[in-house]
């Protein structure tokens, strides 16, 4: 199908669909329920760009900017870049130990619900077969089509599976290329690997770089509605630039053709969004690398990678303990929040040690109080302790340190999750919030007056606690000792 075929089946679809393409009629989105109820899912980074293992996952763009210690190590490494460019990477990209039902299974003991692993990145190589550009997996590199391979391995394990776009980025990745002697020289036509390599401008400023052509506009649409027609993908996860203002028209056809696609299947999807590129309640809001402070009245989602200083496999990740991770978890759910946490597997396609110790050591956790997760929903209070929380994207450079006074708060029918993010070593633990009334029936503390009846406090994973309930709070004596990892205190109430 080419171009104008596409355009033509896009606009048929919308005409006949529900959804139309403008923002009134797309209005009233919400998280799905798999997602609202899975609330963990796995992202992952992999393409030609892990391959060098160098820098992070910008490694196409900075090899090609003078100066940088990307350009420096390639030139040391594989010779100047008019000779070796990023394409000569991808004969290199054989994944050769890709197991994608290795994948799944780690991921399902892992814990997660669904996984959104990465379909094109900035670098404009597709991981999966297409029929708009040769420069895919399925022709190139692996010669696989690993997205359908991962697919089909994620539906057999019962988990969820959507995808992630960054093609929009494209626009500029590979514009400073054109700077110096390199590979990436004119002619570039629409399907080229580098094409159209535009200047980047300043990335803060969306309106310092060119604006995109209609043509890069409805090879971005055709695109992504491809991958929606050959996948069915519950999930489409977009970067930051779709909110240029060249995008919108384009990003509201394609919104529409999803949604309208997702209802003859029969299937809950959503787009999830970052900054403000969509209306409010067309698609879900996604923090990238950070959260909020405060329980939210929306549902919304953060993505965070194991590594701090990647998303894709370098030789020198510096990874999170899964302690941190578990917080973090814990946090986000506690604000109506879900969390989508990356691995970047190496080139050969297998997952490293450090990230499957991490992954497993969650699951672990999880299988015991996954309760206090899974198919929870808010409570009126989400948390009480002393522990101020750094709102805000790329707020998660550092573990949190948390004390034994900061506790997160979910719920289940008549039953309350208190999750205490750092067990004591010994003496007892006290929910404050859970503090009977006085006499006046009024007690002030964050939430509100408590004045439901607590009939049984258990510790998950232990044996049950003796504990205690007056005007402070509700007091449980520590028989467990110190704990490495997050405690549930459940609570029954009447």
């Amino acid at each position: 199908m080419n171009t104008k075929e596409y355009l033509k089946k896009i606009e048929e679809v919308n005409a006949k669909g529900k959804y139309k393409d403008n923002w009134e009629s797309l209005w009233g989105h919400q998280m799905p329920e798999w997602m609202r109820k899975g609330k963990f899912g796995i992202f992952i980074h992999w393409g030609p760009y892990c391959v060098p293992s160098f820098g992070n996952e910008w490694y196409p763009r900075n090899m090609y900017i003078e100066g940088t210690p990307e350009y420096e190590h390639h030139i040391k490494t594989y010779g100047v870049q008019k000779d070796f460019g990023y394409k000569d990477f991808i004969p290199m990209f054989t994944a050769f130990q890709f197991d994608p039902r290795q994948w799944a299974k780690l991921f399902s003991k892992a814990g997660a619900k669904y996984c959104v692993p990465v379909a094109e990145h900035h670098d404009g190589f597709q991981m999966y077969k297409s029929e708009i550009s040769k420069w895919n997996a399925y022709e190139m590199g692996p010669k696989r089509d690993v997205l359908g391979e991962l697919f089909a391995a994620l539906e057999e394990a019962g988990i969820e599976a959507g995808i992630s776009s960054h093609r929009v980025e494209h626009w500029f990745f590979m514009g400073h290329g054109k700077q110096f002697d390199s590979d990436v020289k004119e002619p570039l036509v629409c399907g080229d690997l580098y094409w159209p390599a535009m200047p980047e401008g300043d990335l803060h400023d969306l309106f310092s770089t060119p604006t995109p052509t209609a043509e890069f506009m409805e090879d971005w649409l055709i695109r992504c509605c491809e991958i929606v027609d050959c996948y069915r993908p519950k999930m489409i996860f977009f970067d930051w630039w779709i909110q240029h203002h060249a995008v919108k028209p384009y990003l509201r056809k394609f919104t529409a053709y999803y949604y309208n696609q997702a209802e003859e299947w029969g299937e809950e999807v959503t787009i999830t969004y970052k900054h403000d590129a969509f209306p409010f309640r067309i698609a879900t809001l996604d923090m990238e690398r950070g959260k909020f402070a405060q329980v939210q009245p929306f549902h919304w989602q953060t993505d965070t990678s194991i590594a701090r200083n990647s998303w894709s496999w370098t030789e020198n990740n510096d990874f999170k303990p899964a302690q941190s991770l578990i917080c973090e978890l814990v946090d986000v759910v506690s604000k109506n929040g879900v969390l989508l946490l990356n691995v970047g597997p190496k080139p050969d396609g297998t997952i490293s040690e450090e990230e499957t110790e991490v992954l497993l050591e969650m699951g672990e956790w999880l299988a015991v109080n996954g309760e206090a997760i899974y198919e929870t929903d808010i409570w009126r209070c989400s948390e009480e302790g002393p522990t101020k929380i750094k709102e805000g994207q790329f707020a998660d450079g550092e573990d949190t340190s948390y004390t034994s006074e900061d506790i997160r708060f979910t719920a289940k029918g008549n039953v309350l999750y208190a999750t205490v993010l750092k067990w004591p070593e010994a003496g007892s633990v006290t929910i404050k919030t859970l503090a009977e009334e006085d006499v006046s029936g009024v007690i002030f503390f964050p939430g509100g007056a408590f004045h439901g009846i607590v009939k049984e406090v258990t510790i998950l994973g232990h044996k049950s606690p003796k504990w205690v309930r007056d005007r402070e709070g509700l007091h449980i004596e520590n028989t467990i000792g110190e704990q490495k990892m997050p405690v549930v205190v459940k609570i029954i109430v009447d």
